[in-house]
């Protein structure tokens, strides 16, 4: 069964998209840890990080360093990365700029209107 990712790639769910390329979909997480937590995930559907191949594995961290560089000149803010692999078995990174309102643990319901506009900011 595809993962809810593999359904993102293939554009049977929609998401809130801030970067792609051939090998990469970056998009804002629907639960966020703070505004502008963004997912970057291989389009290919491998349940582990260190499972993709050495092609795929370069382009998924080469992405999230540009898109996590970006996420700092547009928002201002530290961005850390997480690697987590629990939650969606479709390998994936969390990028999520904290500032001084960010809180361990925490989870922000924002509106869609916002989360356009926190996407048209960091869209490429």
């Amino acid at each position: 069964m595809a993962s809810v990712f593999a359904k993102i790639v293939a554009g049977e769910i929609p998401c809130y998209k801030v970067y792609e390329d051939d090998k990469v979909l970056a998009f804002l997480d629907i639960h966020p840890e703070s505004k502008g937590h963004t997912l970057v995930i291989p389009k290919v559907e491998i349940d582990r990080v260190y499972d993709l191949e050495d092609e795929d594995y370069n382009a998924l961290m080469a992405a999230a360093k540009k898109i996590a560089r970006h996420m700092e000149d547009v928002l201002g803010a530290r961005t850390v990365w997480k690697v987590v692999g629990t939650d969606v078995p479709h390998a994936h990174i969390h990028l999520m700029p904290i500032d001084d309102t960010w809180e361990y643990g925490r989870t922000l319901e924002l509106p869609a209107e916002e989360m356009e506009e926190i996407r048209a900011k960091l869209a490429f």
